[in-house]
């Protein structure tokens, strides 16, 4: 497996460095939510997107691998896109693999994750004291979420609950009509989300059923989704690095590992309109 160490070229000189594409990854194409509310958010900068759909879905992988899929596919953006920072777009792969990123290009380039800026987000607001967390079964087995809120607020309680059928429901089409409002709603009905203050939406599909999910609450606790939050984050963080370019140059490009005429017609939904994808082989062999 090869190290990160083992850099093809010198990093960008520091006058180039704004100019330099964002990386964004996920498992899939659901991260396209994130990508879209960077490209919102930061309408200046460049974005290369990678869903590693040859490999998805990373819920049933071991660590190991998610860490392996996930160094493959950012020493591509980093060495062969130049990318000036990494945004990992996977609730799992953010759990399995972050750390070992960030330390990996500490001193490089910034690495986000999608659930650290939600953690904050969460702890910062006063008027949550108990707030209950929506993921796929693999994010809420792992304990990720639970942890970090217990161990950054012990005063705040916090129930979770896996909602596996919603990812592929929304996949095929299905929110924001009588099919997904019967799913969302058996959902939200459980025990484990009733008086809350606060519901995190642990998965990058959600939210597009964000809407949906306020409804059953009538607007009245804060539906929390990794988008805007994850977007602010980069642009903070590109901020106080002084790596924010003022002038759009390039095209964003979107790559994924496995083509197929499916993924590019359900792009538009998760990104909003429609984009072409490219197929990318980048693995090496182990």
């Amino acid at each position: 497996m090869p190290g990160f160490l083992e850099m093809k070229f010198p990093l960008p000189l520091p006058q180039q460095m704004n100019s330099q594409p964002i990386g964004i990854f996920d498992s899939g194409i659901g991260g396209l939510t994130v990508a879209k509310a960077i490209s919102t958010s930061l309408p200046n900068e460049t974005l290369i997107y990678f869903g590693d759909t040859a490999h998805m879905p990373y819920g049933d992988k071991s660590n190991d691998s998610i860490r392996y899929y996930s160094e493959q596919i950012t020493n591509y953006l980093y060495q062969n896109e130049h990318c000036k920072c990494i945004v990992i777009a996977c609730n799992t792969a953010s759990a399995a693999a972050y750390e070992y990123l960030r330390d990996a290009f500490k001193n490089v380039i910034p690495v986000i994750n999608v659930i650290d800026p939600i953690i904050e987000e969460v702890i910062a607001e006063d008027d949550i004291r108990r707030v209950g967390i929506i993921a796929t079964k693999t994010t809420i087995n792992s304990g990720i979420y639970q942890e970090k809120l217990q161990r950054r607020k012990s005063t705040l309680d916090f129930t979770a609950l896996a909602t596996p059928l919603l990812a592929p429901m929304i996949e095929e089409g299905f929110y924001n009509d009588k099919i997904s409002h019967e799913i969302i709603y058996s959902y939200l009905k459980q025990p484990e989300l009733q008086n809350i203050d606060a519901l995190i939406l642990g998965c990058t599909h959600y939210p597009l059923i964000k809407a949906e999910i306020m409804d059953y609450y009538h607007h009245k606790i804060k539906v929390i989704d990794s988008t805007t939050i994850v977007a602010n984050k980069v642009k903070k963080i590109l901020e106080i690095e002084g790596l924010l370019n003022d002038k759009r140059e390039k095209a964003d490009k979107f790559y994924v590992s496995d083509y197929t005429d499916s993924f590019e017609k359900t792009t538009a939904v998760f990104f909003g309109s429609k984009i072409h994808l490219e197929l990318k082989n980048i693995w090496q062999s182990k």
